[in-house]
């Protein structure tokens, strides 16, 4: 079937831009050498794993649950860390993952002789900002629990160690990249020397348009030639963006002062990110408000007052029973989606390079009640 015959709201992954990503990540690999990995938390769609696996060299995981993915579904690399660990979590860990990631030195400490076998690394924070405003999404944000400073980094514990990480970045372009590394050399330079591997974490957007992955390209090989360094990096962003659309449709319009749409999606369950950034979604064939004759404001069936997307105009009247199309709606939206107010989550399917699509998974009044008691 064709996206336009879709039940809504649905998911929609498009393998064509899927692909188009995977391949620009896979040159970036063949170039310098490092390993890229799919950092699940943004994308955790595991029927496109093998896809996946084809091009990059495995994936990285927030948690047990994503780790127990990335082993099941795509069986490479497999890369986890967390804030902090309970020891049950870290006896299953230890079988499934190759490198294992801590947050502090105490937790480092506490499970070291736990993981013997396994590679361990260290969240290391270069206390470098470079995120503007966004400090929801800043890791080196003045008080941070991310990652151990250099000031409380002991060299004691360096004998645990095979590598170090770092994950500073959110949408942000190679320039970023570079002026975090001079903080990291500056203030961890002389450990590195003693590591195998650095992990630069995500946030890169790589397979943005506008990315310089010539410079990213240079700081990968001077920080792997200079160290003698594996170079990891996982983006999650870079690997699906613009590579997914969620399909609504309008079910009503409603009058005061404003005209809004009331949609058959969420912001609030079916795309958190426009609330949580917050953030405004691309919408296939509209603009800015005002920039085109008629403005409307997208809204949803919930009951929240502020399930807000956005003001969007269009080029004519837009009426109930018509189709909107949402895009850039792989990364943080599948994963992210929840069932407030008893909402359906929407379909998942996959629109193949010519078009056709097929729905994965659907889902029933069943997911829901089983998520409570």
């Amino acid at each position: 079937m064709k996206i336009q015959e879709l039940r809504t709201p649905c998911y929609v992954i498009d393998e064509g831009r899927l692909k188009k990503n995977l391949e620009i990540l896979r040159r970036v690999q063949e170039r310098t050498g490092c390993r890229i990995l799919l950092a699940q938390k943004a994308f955790s769609c595991f029927y496109e794993y093998p896809l996946i696996g084809q091009y990059l060299s495995g994936t990285t995981a927030s948690g047990l649950y994503e780790a127990r993915l990335g082993k099941e579904e795509m069986g490479l690399e497999n890369h986890v860390f967390s804030p902090a660990y309970k020891e049950e979590d870290i006896r299953e860990l230890i079988k499934i993952c190759d490198h294992i990631v801590f947050n502090s030195l105490s937790q480092l400490d506490k499970y070291a002789d736990l993981c013997k076998g396994v590679s361990l690394g260290l969240r290391i924070n270069p206390q470098c900002s470079t995120q503007g405003d966004k400090a929801i999404y800043d890791p080196c944000a003045f008080g941070s629990r991310l990652g151990v400073t250099a000031r409380n980094f002991e060299e004691k514990y360096l004998k645990y160690l095979d590598g170090l990480h770092f994950h500073t970045l959110c949408e942000q372009n190679a320039d970023d990249l570079a002026r975090t590394l001079q903080a990291v050399e500056e203030k961890f330079g002389k450990y590195l020397y003693k590591m195998k591997w650095l992990n630069m974490g995500g946030g890169h957007h790589i397979t943005r348009e506008d990315y310089d992955i010539e410079m990213l390209e240079r700081c990968i090989l001077h920080m792997k030639e200079t160290y003698d360094l594996q170079i990891y990096l996982e983006p999650g962003e870079a690997v699906a963006l613009n590579a997914g659309y969620l399909v609504c449709e309008v079910l009503d319009k409603v009058e005061n002062d404003i005209t809004t749409l009331i949609l058959d999606a969420s912001a609030a369950c079916h795309m958190p990110d426009v609330l949580e950034m917050p953030y405004r979604p691309p919408l296939w064939s509209s603009a800015q408000p005002g920039e085109k004759p008629y403005t409307y404001r997208l809204s949803s069936y919930t009951c929240l007052a502020g399930d807000i997307i956005g003001d969007y105009s269009f080029d004519r009247k837009i009426e109930a029973g018509e189709r909107l199309y949402f895009e850039d709606m792989a990364i943080y939206s599948m994963v992210k989606n929840n069932t407030f107010n008893g909402i359906p989550l929407p379909d998942i399917a996959v629109m193949g390079e010519d078009g056709d699509c097929r729905v994965i998974r659907s889902f029933t009044y069943q997911d829901f009640k089983n998520r409570l008691s």
